[in-house]
């Protein structure tokens, strides 16, 4: 126990977590709540599931995650992917879950429905999704690891894909979570340290449609639990320390079968042309406090007006420049804040690009 925040003693844990479980299953359903978190609670399963299909329907109390009034608490949780459960081994399972009212409706968070309906009607497109997750590692205090108490490290500059100490904080999390996510059968592609110091990235994907956002709910649900054991705090925030430090945002990698196609360089311009004419609708979705973040420096773009440029990134959206060589490849909304809800992002970036479903389809 230090400054009053518990880390597990995993010495202890140990000889628990080896016990038999009887031919039984631990499945950790997993949620998001109202206020864009991530929350859980387990089920002791009489065996392994082999797909979402073998996993029960569940409930929890939505009065206590901002999801439903106390007179009508009851939310409903679908599982809708499965993984492999890195923590506890063995057959034990995340699950991720779509949350529901009882009057069979998607609940009011529940984001992640429309986002997939959008997905099937345009799977012709073979729509590739990579995002890029900023975060920030703090300790018990809430100010970043590796920065003096109640003061500044040296400016930016020698941090970005660092090595050495005073340079890279917290990289026994980031290992941990990186192995982790792939026992899971998260498509994580890469990890490095980013431009603030105890700031990092990691990237999943590609990944076609709506797994992209059930992969990254769940990579986010590791980072939380990982560092638990750590004792640090993961944080989203767009802008966790204000001034000349960078921000943290999610990067949007998009590619559709068009334009990966020769000739798609023409497809990537009329998506550009079109994500231009929804600008605003777009950052409405893309995260809370985004405009700590994009302010013009730091390399973001400005948050009232849309541009896109070959190898900038100084815009709302870069053009790799092998894809500009290439004619052909993906574009990078550099616009989502690290705190956007990816199902959100995807979804409106599919909607802009293809057009909204008619309610007879979702």
């Amino acid at each position: 126990m230090a400054d009053n925040v518990y880390v597990s003693n995993t010495i202890n844990l140990a000889k628990y977590m080896k016990l038999e479980q009887k031919g039984k299953v631990l499945a950790e359903y997993i949620w998001i709540d109202g206020t864009n978190g991530l929350r859980n609670k387990t089920k002791t399963l009489n065996k392994k599931p082999e797909s979402v299909d073998d996993l029960p329907e569940w409930n929890f109390d939505g009065s206590s995650t901002e999801q439903a009034p106390g007179d009508n608490s009851d939310v409903y949780i679908r599982p809708v992917a499965l993984y492999p459960d890195p923590i506890r081994l063995g057959d034990n399972v995340l699950v991720m879950c779509e949350t529901w009212d009882p009057d069979g409706t998607p609940n009011k968070s529940n984001f992640r429905h429309d986002a997939a309906r959008l997905m099937e009607a345009n799977a012709q497109h073979q729509i590739w999704f990579g995002l890029e997750q900023e975060y920030t590692l703090l300790g018990p205090d809430g100010w970043p690891y590796g920065w003096p108490k109640g003061g500044f490290p040296a400016p930016q500059g020698p941090y970005y894909c660092g090595v050495g100490t005073g340079r890279v904080f917290c990289r026994d999390i980031v290992e941990a979570h990186h192995k982790a996510c792939m026992y899971a059968g998260i498509e994580i592609s890469g990890t490095n340290a980013e431009v603030m110091p105890g700031q990092w990235e990691y990237q999943v994907g590609p990944c076609e449609g709506i797994a992209l956002g059930d992969q990254l709910w769940v990579s986010r649900w590791l980072l939380h639990r990982i560092g638990e054991e750590f004792g640090a705090k993961v944080s989203f925030q767009p802008k966790p320390v204000p001034g000349d430090w960078n921000g943290a945002g999610l990067h949007t990698n998009v590619s559709s079968k068009e334009m990966r196609e020769e000739g798609g360089m023409k497809h990537i311009e009329a998506a550009m042309k079109k994500l231009e004419g929804r600008h605003v609708d777009h950052m409405k979705v893309y995260g809370e406090g985004n405009e700590a973040r994009m302010t013009g420096g730091h390399e973001t773009s400005s948050i009232d007006k849309f541009s896109w440029g070959v190898a900038n990134r100084g815009s709302s959206v870069r053009i790799p420049r092998q894809c500009a060589k290439d004619g052909k490849g993906y574009f990078e909304d550099r616009r989502p804040a690290s705190n956007g809800d990816p199902y959100s992002i995807t979804g409106i970036i599919v909607e802009t690009m293809y057009g909204a479903i008619s309610p007879s389809e979702k």
